[in-house]
């Protein structure tokens, strides 16, 4: 198992990862393909790989000293169950020794059950009043 960091190399092999989620992942599809390119060029994306194989990935964001928020984290099914997911969570903590890591997650059961990570606060969708969001 080898953890590394993202290259836009890596792109046709995260898509197809991504894709192979199935209807959970689909916000990246379509005319959000390049939104979510741009998304992955300006973030710190990990790999995790078994031999040449990705397996896994996690996305975050770094707040300079305010902490580092992880949007993303995916493991293939057919690697769950090796602690991949753990791993990535723990190579952003070792990167990053200076800072809270919190994930950004809708999968409690993993975070709270599996993890046991603690509930800090919640996270709100911002809508200016009136109007609808695409």
């Amino acid at each position: 198992m080898q953890i590394r960091k993202y290259t836009p190399a890596d792109s046709d092999n995260l898509f197809a990862l991504i894709e192979r989620e199935g209807d959970e992942w689909t916000y990246w599809q379509g005319e959000n393909k390049a939104k979510y390119q741009k998304a992955l060029n300006n973030s710190i994306v990990y790999l995790v790989f078994e031999s040449e194989t990705l397996c896994g990935y996690l996305r975050c964001h770094n707040d300079y000293g305010f902490g580092v928020y992880v949007q993303d984290l995916l493991v293939d099914k057919q690697y769950r169950g090796k602690d991949y997911g753990r791993l990535l969570m723990e190579r952003v903590c070792r990167d990053f020794t200076d800072d809270v890591v919190y994930v950004m997650g809708d999968v409690p059961v993993y975070y709270e059950d599996k993890l046991g990570y603690e509930v800090e606060g919640k996270i709100y969708v911002v809508k200016v009043k009136g109007e609808s969001k695409k």
